[in-house]
């Protein structure tokens, strides 16, 4: 078993007196590439939040890189493009590599200038996105799906040992969605970047995933994507609360 990177454990939430999570337990080993599935409402964004620190749990423990999340300082080791970046303002006056640069802000300050390292780990990023020719190009001027990658590399160029992804294939057209999961596969493999990936997309994303994890206010499923592929229909719908069936893109 690899280490854990994310580990909860009895972890419990609530607004006011409405129950969002219930006693889940699941970790993410490293080197694992998670997706997160569940209806709307079924708690993803909560927990998302749980694992940022952005809120604390009534009951249970969370623990980030083997460290209680209380005391964990070393944020750059977790990168997060959140489902907002999809809604981005196409109009906003920067290139690709000024969008980029602005993920280092956390690690060098405002109004900082950037020296030769910085530099460089402004193009590998770009580059790990597959987004080099673009590297001037205005980010209005590029598709959502061209969009997103910039995005991610500027979570990326912090060099973060786990990425948490919010639904990042939203605007993204359905042709290029199979490349977008091959370039997150990327990631993960030759990279070493352990992956979160929350999605409603429980078609093409089993094809690509090691583990899946499927919330709705407790936690329903946890295993591998082979697991998964063998519910059935019916499961599934127990699983979400409502009918569902897996569509099979079958892209090949």
């Amino acid at each position: 078993m690899k280490e854990p990177i994310v580990k909860l454990e009895h972890v419990h939430f609530q607004y006011e007196n409405k129950t969002i999570l219930e006693d889940i337990n699941f970790m993410i080993p490293k080197g694992a590439f998670m997706g997160l599935i569940g209806p709307n409402g079924g708690g993803k964004t909560t927990l998302i939040k749980l694992i940022l620190g952005l809120l604390k749990p009534q009951q249970g423990s969370i623990e980030l890189f083997q460290t209680p999340i209380r005391k964990f300082k070393e944020k750059n080791k977790i990168g997060f493009v959140s489902q907002k970046a999809n809604s981005f303002n196409r109009g906003f006056p920067a290139t690709v590599r000024e969008v980029v640069s602005m993920g280092l802000t956390s690690s060098i300050g405002y109004f900082k200038f950037l020296n030769k390292t910085h530099h460089k780990q402004i193009e590998e990023a770009i580059a790990q996105v597959d987004m080099s020719p673009y590297l001037n190009e205005n980010i209005g001027d590029l598709s959502g799906g061209q969009q997103q990658r910039v995005f991610i590399a500027r979570a990326l160029v912090n060099n973060p040992e786990l990425l948490i992804l919010d639904e990042p294939t939203v605007g993204v057209d359905q042709e290029h969605v199979q490349q977008f999961y091959h370039m997150l596969h990327r990631l993960n493999k030759e990279h070493q970047i352990t992956l979160l990936l929350v999605t409603h997309d429980t078609g093409t994303m089993t094809d690509y995933v090691t583990d899946l994890v499927c919330l709705n206010k407790q936690l329903h499923f946890h295993g591998n994507a082979s697991q998964f592929a063998n519910l059935s229909n019916q499961d599934l719908s127990a699983l979400y609360g409502h009918s569902l069936q897996i569509v099979d893109h079958n892209h090949s």
